[in-house]
């Protein structure tokens, strides 16, 4: 079998299990031959399929992300390692890359709270070559994961992750303030119905803010200006219909709030000063 009739196999059996399927089963087969979809597509098609591309298909018929099988997503053009220790980076995330980048070009230091695979912090991080950044997260593991993408990306130098969970007392340390603040917190919902795939696979601990999910919001938000240098901006993603609740804690907190919608129109993220 070619790897064009594999790849054709595989999406009519996927199909059932993802609205992606063509692409999932293309994405599978670039991860074995260790190429990009263009690659594979423009040069293998007619090759042998290789061993090993059935069962990396029936791992996505049990709804594991395909990011999680290949251990990788890309985020705001760079390639990043994902476990499933830590979300997968989705592309309306980079509203706050591009948010931040063009709202303070300028900034020396900064900070990503619950930072994850690093993604936020190291997106922003190569673009501000001069800058220096510091990532939290609460999990060790996460951590861990963040540590590699900066060392891959050759941006180790300008980032340290540090282990901190800001529901604890004395969480911020000798961190000192920024001129930059990114974070992207749990804000989903308990009762919100998600993809098999997100609940299956993604921490909860990550996703999950409480019957309204604005519990982190509530927790941070007042802590944020002690971290904020004079004229500092704090970018916060938001669930799509979150913008007057968390704009009002924000308010609340003495914070003067700017909304970023991102690429469908949708509020994404709170620009906070």
């Amino acid at each position: 079998m070619t790897v064009g009739e594999a790849i054709r196999a595989a999406a009519t059996r996927l199909a059932a299990t993802s609205d992606t399927a063509r692409l999932d089963a293309e994405l599978l087969m670039a991860h074995l031959f260790g190429v990009t979809r263009s690659e594979l597509l423009l040069r293998h098609m007619r090759d042998p399929a290789p061993p090993g591309f059935a069962a990396l298909v029936e791992r996505r018929t049990g709804h594991e992300p395909v990011a999680y099988i290949t251990g990788r997503q890309d985020f705001y053009g760079l390639p990043l390692i994902v476990t499933p220790a830590t979300l997968i980076p989705r592309a309306d995330s980079e509203t706050l890359v591009e948010a931040a980048l063009a709202a303070r070009p300028e900034a020396a230091r900064v900070l990503d709270l619950g930072t994850g695979s690093g993604a936020l912090l190291l997106a922003v991080l190569a673009y501000l070559r001069g800058a220096r950044g510091v990532g939290i997260d609460r999990s060790p593991e996460a951590l861990a994961v963040a540590e590699r993408n900066a060392e891959a990306l050759g941006l180790r130098p300008q980032a340290r992750f540090l282990e901190g969970d800001w529901h604890a007392g004395g969480w911020a340390g000798d961190l000192g303030t920024f001129d930059l603040i990114l974070c992207n917190p749990p804000y989903v919902e308990e009762s919100a119905a998600l993809d098999r795939q997100v609940t299956g696979f993604e921490p909860a601990s990550a996703l999950f803010a409480g019957p309204e999910g604005l519990d982190d919001y509530r927790v941070l938000i007042p802590q944020l200006r002690a971290l904020m240098r004079p004229g500092a901006l704090a970018v916060l993603e938001i669930g799509a219909n979150q913008a007057g609740a968390v704009g009002a804690l924000a308010t609340a907190s003495g914070f003067c709030v700017e909304l970023a919608r991102d690429l469908a129109g949708r509020a994404r993220a709170l620009l906070l000063t």
